[in-house]
């Protein structure tokens, strides 16, 4: 009878602790299950779907692109350098597979409120040129589908493409030795780039406290910083959006207009002291890709640009 409870008790021990060790493993399995969804939705701080009025319709979907030109300001190696930056907002239905301009109607097209960022200014004897684009849904519930960026100067040119599929999957050219081509993929986070696009469509909207953001692809670029999220701190006020970057030592603070269609008035950006600043020119609407003979010039005087 001792034997037979002896060995029952031996039994029930050995359950006991196979429970335990499951239920260890199971409570371990669950908080990695929780973590990860945890983790993306921090990183989609977005609303329900933007719904566009009459007015918004009436502006962005005229046929026309909004053009606004600024005297530039660049710090650059530590000196300040005049040239011209113009912002080129257009609306474009797109491919949401190829992450293309759509060329035909069709059915799986979206619409995105593009933005052609350009910034053209000397350093000594050589000039720069830099190139963002950035192709937001008007939706305003989504990350970027796209951004890219390109800078070209007498010593080389580099291009980053940054594309929105299961992660932000990136491809980065450069002359330099150690930023030569790489393809990488990163954890979706908010998109400094977006942001110029997503105060267009609804300013109320834009993420504030504290966040993580991959900063705008210029800046990547000209500092040769890892692409990656860095801690921002986000504030929003009456007219300005303000985003600090501690571990960059960089603030960037963006004015405008707080009635629609909340056009940018300028913008200024501090790194290590230097800064950088755009205050705006001019702004017209027109359907610049018709405007491409030699008479079609004196737009750009118009815009300041000459």
């Amino acid at each position: 009878m001792k034997k037979i409870f002896k060995a029952e008790l031996i039994f029930w021990g050995i359950i006991g602790l196979l429970c335990i060790l499951g239920s260890c493993k199971h409570t371990e399995d669950k908080t990695l299950a929780i973590a990860k969804p945890e983790t993306e939705t921090k990183a989609l701080v977005k609303t329900e779907a933007f719904k566009p009025t009459k007015q918004f319709n009436e502006y962005w979907y005229a046929g026309e692109a909004e053009i606004s030109s600024y005297k530039l300001e660049q710090s650059r190696y530590g000196e300040t350098r005049n040239g011209t930056a113009v912002l080129v907002y257009v609306t474009e239905p797109f491919l949401t597979k190829a992450q293309v301009k759509a060329d035909y109607n069709n059915p799986s097209n979206i619409n995105v409120l593009k933005l052609n960022a350009t910034k053209k200014f000397n350093t000594g004897i050589y000039p720069y040129s830099i190139m963002q684009s950035t192709f937001y849904p008007i939706a305003n519930n989504q990350h970027a589908i796209k951004t890219s960026c390109s800078v070209q100067e007498w010593c080389g040119h580099a291009y980053t493409q940054l594309n929105n599929r299961d992660q932000f999957e990136v491809n980065s050219h450069s002359y330099f030795e150690g930023e030569a081509d790489k393809n990488f993929n990163l954890n979706k986070a908010i998109l400094e780039n977006e942001l110029w696009t997503q105060l267009r469509i609804a300013p109320k909207s834009l993420p504030t406290g504290e966040l993580e953001i991959i900063p705008a692809l210029e800046l990547v670029r000209l500092k040769h910083k890892p692409l990656k999220a860095y801690n921002a701190i986000a504030e929003l006020k009456d007219g300005n959006y303000t985003l600090r970057f501690p571990d960059l030592k960089r603030t960037l603070s963006i004015n405008f207009n707080t009635n629609f269609p909340y056009d940018i008035t300028s913008w200024e950006e501090t790194i290590d002291g230097k800064t950088t600043k755009a205050t705006k020119l001019k702004t017209i609407k027109s359907a610049y890709w018709n405007k491409n003979s030699n008479k079609d010039e004196i737009l750009r005087k118009t815009l300041q640009l000459e």
